[in-house]
């Protein structure tokens, strides 16, 4: 079905809606979306949790991260029996040794490789070097 400005090259159907209907040049499809320079989740979190916070342990005064803080609290209810900070530590240092061994494979992986290649570049010299004319 040609659409009805004119131009019978034009069909108007799945994936293709009406010209009058589709996006302006330059005009947003969402133009009430996040404004520009508004941070994420994530980004408010990870600034929140790296901020400074003054606390007294032990009898001395430190300044550690609010990230830091949250990690000494949810150890010491763990080791005063929460069973649910229990499991959440446990949680965390399961996350932690799976990424480490995902990490320490790629660098192995990375390594092996860089070795891979330069047995290959010298055996490539050595060929040229000793190329027997023909």
């Amino acid at each position: 079905m040609p659409n009805n400005h004119g131009d019978k090259d034009y069909e108007v159907g799945y994936g293709k809606p009406p010209v009058a209907t589709q996006f302006k040049k330059g005009q947003s499809g969402n133009p009430k979306g996040r404004p520009k320079g508004t941070k994420n989740l994530a980004t408010d979190i990870r600034e929140e949790v790296s901020q400074q916070l003054s606390i007294n342990e032990g009898g001395s005064h430190q300044v550690i991260s609010k990230q830091r803080a949250l990690v000494k609290a949810l150890v010491a209810k763990a080791l005063s029996g929460d069973v649910r900070a229990m499991l959440e530590m446990i949680k965390l240092i399961s996350g932690i040794e799976q990424t480490e061994k995902i990490i320490s494979a790629e660098s192995d992986q990375q390594h092996s490789n860089e070795a891979d290649r330069e047995i290959l570049e010298a055996y490539l010299q050595d060929y040229l070097a000793n190329k027997p004319s023909s």
